[in-house]
């Protein structure tokens, strides 16, 4: 754990060195002064957050993990937020140690985002919110929720109209916290049911106003999704790190594993995805911090790079042989961790629709 700190900690004192970085965030600030700033941040840009989390996630992809997911949480908020809930709930992020959560996913609705159940009703200057939460990132941790819900009651109502964001107090009446959900990898991220019943919600923590929330949550998706990918590569960027040590050190047939074209083969193809997906993510970045819609660029980055992590993650596996299958060694642990980032902030599958969408209409426009 040391030396990955002291990887960790040398790359970021690299940073301030990196000239393209640095291009990217005086763009952002030219586009949102002051924004990161004036609320105690350190104003960074998403090619930034990027690199930190890659650097996060080659330690420990549940930590970056429950780190990334405060940044879901948030950007509805300071993408759609206004003056008086930015100061009020970005502020306490920075001023003291707290966490957020991204409410959105619900038992029978993940990626089908449209499918959502839980209810806000208006009644008077507030809202009354019903229904269920599922899968929550930091749902027992979090001092508050950006959380969607159905607020138009006909069914047939687009989800462009049809929901509603707000932002909810974790500890306000009738917000009931699940288990700590014991999952197949990333143990250390805080992951939760959450059930709201008959939850006020006052009218000014409704963002933008009522029917925005569908266009709200999927706008938090093209900023996110980039550091999604940057935590995959991390954990690709460790696979191929272990894997080539224990190749340097282990003998079979008389040599090393390295010196065997078959494995070498495996390690020039493992290293070739890892920048690949490495440029992915920051192009998708890029085009966050040069103000450009990145959907496109989003989707492809978080589908390229969560395969990427599993296919490495894999790879690894299988050139430690017998050992990779054991819990002594660290390429089990990334075998687990690896397969939530084809699910979590929409699936491969769904990265893939929004690629295809993206691509064909801008040959039917």
């Amino acid at each position: 754990m040391a030396a990955v700190l002291r990887r960790s900690c040398g790359v970021l004192r690299s940073i301030s060195h990196f000239e393209w970085r640095s291009q990217h965030t005086e763009a952002a600030h030219q586009r949102e002064p002051g924004l990161g700033f004036s609320f105690g941040g350190l104003g960074l840009g998403t090619f930034d957050a990027c690199l930190i989390t890659e650097e996060l996630a080659y330690g420990c992809t549940g930590f970056q993990t429950a780190v990334e997911a405060n940044s879901l949480g948030q950007m509805p908020v300071i993408i759609a937020g206004n003056d008086q809930q930015q100061k009020k709930y970005l502020r306490r992020m920075t001023e003291e140690p707290m966490m957020c959560a991204y409410c959105v996913t619900e038992p029978g609705a993940g990626s089908d985002v449209a499918g959502i159940k839980t209810k806000a009703e208006r009644k008077g200057d507030e809202y009354v919110i019903n229904g269920q939460k599922m899968w929550i990132t930091n749902g027992g941790k979090a001092n508050w929720y950006f959380l969607l819900a159905r607020s138009d009651p006909d069914p047939k109502a687009p989800a462009s109209k049809a929901f509603t964001g707000f932002i909810v107090e974790a500890d306000s009446p009738g917000v009931q916290i699940g288990k700590k959900e014991l999952n197949m990898g990333q143990r250390c991220s805080d992951t939760r049911g959450i059930v709201f019943e008959d939850v006020k919600v006052p009218k000014e923590n409704v963002l933008i106003g009522e029917g925005a929330g569908f266009k709200i949550a999927m706008g938090a998706f093209d900023r996110t999704r980039p550091t999604v990918a940057a935590g995959a590569v991390g954990l690709a960027q460790r696979a191929l790190d272990e894997a080539t040590k224990h190749a340097l050190e282990r003998k079979t047939f008389g040599k090393l594993l390295v010196e065997h074209q078959g494995i070498s083969f495996l390690l020039a193809e493992m290293a070739m995805k890892v920048e690949l997906a490495r440029l992915s993510y920051q192009r998708a970045a890029w085009e966050v911090d040069a103000g450009r819609r990145n959907t496109f660029y989003a989707s492809i980055a978080k589908a390229f790079a969560g395969d990427t992590a599993n296919q490495l993650a894999s790879d690894a596996v299988q050139i430690f042989g017998g050992y990779g299958f054991n819990s002594e060694y660290p390429v089990e642990k990334l075998m687990r961790d690896a397969k939530i980032y084809q699910i979590y902030e929409g699936t491969a599958q769904i990265q893939r629709l929004i690629i295809a969408r993206e691509h064909i209409g801008k040959y039917k426009s």
